[in-house]
């Protein structure tokens, strides 16, 4: 069963707002197991245009990914982000090859 995987860009206009939401996603995050494979750090703009921070989440399946998103403790934390920062979420079924 291929993993499931967020892939999120965002701008953040307050950090230590942002900080109650990555408090806030942690345990959604463990609940649907969650792992992070890119957390913010550097990162060179090639082509096209991005924002300053990206994230990408590794989940089990791709289901997991969905429901993680979907369950009521994630959607109590993006509301924390939403008035901080401007991006873009994908989830995205990964490659089983």
């Amino acid at each position: 069963m291929p993993k499931g995987y967020w892939i999120a860009t965002m701008d953040i206009h307050d950090l230590e707002i942002y900080d109650k939401y990555r408090a806030a996603n942690a345990k959604p995050f463990a609940d649907y197991g969650a792992r992070f494979l890119v957390r913010g750090g550097t990162q060179q703009i090639r082509e096209g245009q991005m924002r300053t921070r990206t994230v990408v989440l590794e989940f089990p399946s791709y289901a997991e990914a969905v429901a993680c998103y979907e369950s009521p403790g994630y959607q109590r934390a993006k509301d924390i982000r939403l008035n901080v920062a401007d991006g873009s979420l994908v989830i995205v079924e990964g490659y089983d090859n």
